[in-house]
């Protein structure tokens, strides 16, 4: 073979071997490069509806993503967690639990909005009453936990003001422990997540919230939780949406997942549970690629 053939054989046996090569690995660099695109996509800050956002480590309360954080909103039925956490302590000072029994004030039934259909001179369970407040969002059930426990409505209120204090919360004002519209009933993002983990350090709130369906064994009364994040989100854990036409919708929103808790909350959210659940993956993505 004639030293030119030679050279075009070799020429041409090298051209085929790179065509192969770049046959052979450009589908998997091209795969790379979409993986890598998509984890860059996922620890990108997620763009959000709410007007006010924030998402926290429930162990230490560290914030991982925020967004007007302390600007003051509605915070509607989410209310109804330091509503919970307030009854809890006063439960504790006098020595009772979730099996006490009570009757409903007058000034409970027949509560505007939401409600658990509670009747005036009831006699129920303070766990019912939770279930009914914190699943069903019964406005009623509310009044009568703050009523029962508080001696007074406003006594209670007054409970649930000094507790947002105690917890660092500088721009939260309660009028009433529902969160019926007040324009002198408001939070932030910030304290309302502050809120969310104080009252998740009680084990019997964490059961409470974390459920799907609860059935009174007194009344018969079935709860069903308004909270798709529990059926939805993998890992959830709680807490409690909610709703008015002026506070607009709000969440706050947990979930756990390899022993780490994280806490968002919405408010005046249009797309409530897309921006819960955008946070939280957020969150998690952020740990798994640390």
């Amino acid at each position: 073979m004639s030293k030119k053939i030679k050279v075009l054989t070799a020429v041409c046996l090298l051209m085929g071997i790179t065509a192969g090569l770049a046959e052979y690995t450009g589908p998997h660099l091209r795969a790379s490069v979409r993986e890598t695109e998509a984890s860059e996509e996922i620890l990108r800050a997620p763009d959000i509806s709410a007007e006010g956002a924030i998402l926290i480590e429930a162990g230490d309360g560290s914030v991982i993503y925020e967004k007007n954080a302390d600007k003051k909103l509605y915070p509607a039925s989410t209310t109804k967690i330091m509503t919970a956490l307030t009854a809890f302590e006063i439960m504790d000072e006098i020595g009772a639990d979730l099996d006490s029994c009570v009757l409903i004030p007058a000034a409970a039934a027949g509560e505007e909005g939401s409600s658990a259909y509670l009747r005036e001179g009831e006699k129920v369970t303070l766990r019912e009453l939770m279930y009914a407040m914190m699943l069903q969002s019964g406005n009623d059930a509310a009044n009568a936990v703050a009523i029962c426990c508080g001696g007074t409505m406003e006594r209670f209120v007054e409970r649930m003001n000094e507790k947002a204090k105690e917890l660092g919360c500088t721009s939260t004002n309660f009028v009433n422990p529902s969160g019926l519209f007040n324009s002198e009933h408001y939070t932030t993002a910030r304290d309302l997540s502050a809120i969310s983990r104080e009252a998740l350090k009680t084990e019997e709130f964490r059961i409470i919230v974390s459920s799907g369906q609860w059935k009174s064994p007194d009344s018969g009364r079935i709860f069903r939780n308004k909270n798709k994040t529990i059926f939805e989100y993998d890992g959830a854990t709680g807490i409690k949406i909610g709703f008015t036409e002026d506070s607009g919708r709000t969440l706050a929103a947990s979930a756990k997942r390899d022993g780490r808790e994280l806490i968002a909350v919405v408010l005046r959210a249009p797309d409530w549970f897309s921006d819960a659940y955008k946070l939280l993956d957020y969150g998690f993505a952020r740990e798994a690629s640390s």
